[in-house]
């Protein structure tokens, strides 16, 4: 099992990324898709996170309005739309794959397997 994200960088306060994160060797079609953050000092904490069910997508508060998380099951990917950007948001985001399940999960012990991290770095 191997995921793959993507996607990080600098960017200035307001602006957008697009983080992807391609899962192989994993059921993709009806897993628990996570993505989390873990900024310099502190724990790890969950953004936001899906089950099979499309309308049942839970968002961190810090992140609802400004961020989307979807999956693209064709190509066993799933992404994390990030507008508005805030100093704040700086921090390595990881995302992670669990069993099935219909509803998001948003404990990091409900995930089987994770990426190794994409930073993102926001500054003017």
């Amino acid at each position: 099992v191997q995921l793959q994200a993507s996607g990080g960088g600098l960017v200035q306060p307001g602006g957008s990324l697009r983080l992807s994160c391609a899962v192989f060797g994993y059921p993709f079609g009806r897993s628990a898709l996570g993505w989390f953050r873990q900024a310099p000092g502190k724990e790890r904490e969950i953004v936001a996170g899906m089950g099979y069910s499309p309308s049942r997508v839970y968002y961190a508060d810090f992140v609802k309005g400004r961020f989307t998380f979807s999956r693209d099951t064709a190509k066993n990917t799933m992404y994390l739309q990030m507008n508005n950007l805030k100093p704040e948001d700086t921090a390595v985001y990881y995302c992670g794959v669990g069993p099935d399940s219909r509803s998001a999960k948003t404990r990091e012990s409900e995930y089987d397997y994770w990426g190794q991290g994409t930073l993102v770095t926001v500054s003017s």
